[in-house]
């Protein structure tokens, strides 16, 4: 039996510039990534979460709230999502900022597009090791809780307590959003709902402040 194919790598292009996005987008696409391409810092956001599966590409300067603010954003919802950041002003102050601030690396625009893929590639690759090594820690953490809780209890109570850690999980990661653990685990809210009742969980108590 073969192996799935890896999937494209995914990026989230940021520019306010629509030229910009598209020549960008047009060389990732061509080059074989997943691109989203969003204007603003706003837009950009709504597809960000602790399991971002990709890489980030913003422009620095943009009306509002700017690619400094998104990597910040980007560094407190996962410090190890690779952002790269661009400028067309070869500042180097800013660069330095951006760097310290946690960036994967810096390019001044305008930048070769072999130049973006070849950083982008690498910065996929090392995201995809990322988010490998930490389903393999839970899968682990998980066995390991299932074992503690249900040891040499039937098959169905060691279910229950897969099932009542893998919605805690999901809980923690989406950060007790009801919604989004839904989606996540692919259920229908009510039966969400049912399931926190039957597990005694509070999805309150997860809730954290953005």
């Amino acid at each position: 039996m073969s192996a799935d194919p890896p999937r494209p790598v995914r990026v989230l292009l940021v520019d306010d510039d629509a030229d910009v996005r598209e020549a960008l987008g047009q060389a990732l696409d061509l080059a074989g990534f997943r691109v989203t391409a969003c204007k603003s810092f706003i837009e950009a956001t709504d597809h960000l979460g602790p399991g971002f599966a990709g890489v980030v590409v913003t422009d620095v300067c943009m009306p509002g709230k700017d690619g400094l603010d998104l990597l910040a954003r980007a560094q407190t919802i996962d410090p190890e999502i690779p952002v790269i950041v661009m400028t067309g002003h070869g500042d180097i102050p800013m660069a330095v900022r951006a760097m310290s601030g946690g960036a994967y690396d810096f390019l001044e625009k305008p930048c070769a597009p072999r130049a973006l893929i070849e950083r982008v590639a690498r910065a996929g690759a090392l995201r995809a090791l990322v988010l490998q090594n930490r389903r393999l820690l839970a899968e682990r953490t998980l066995a390991a809780a299932v074992e503690r809780d249900a040891g040499g209890a039937g098959l169905a109570r060691k279910m229950e307590a897969v099932e009542k850690h893998l919605i805690e999980a999901a809980l923690r990661t989406h950060r007790g959003r009801v919604q989004a653990v839904a989606e996540a685990l692919q259920l229908p809210r009510k039966t969400l709902y049912d399931k926190f009742k039957r597990h005694g969980i509070d999805p309150a108590a997860y809730r954290t402040g953005d």
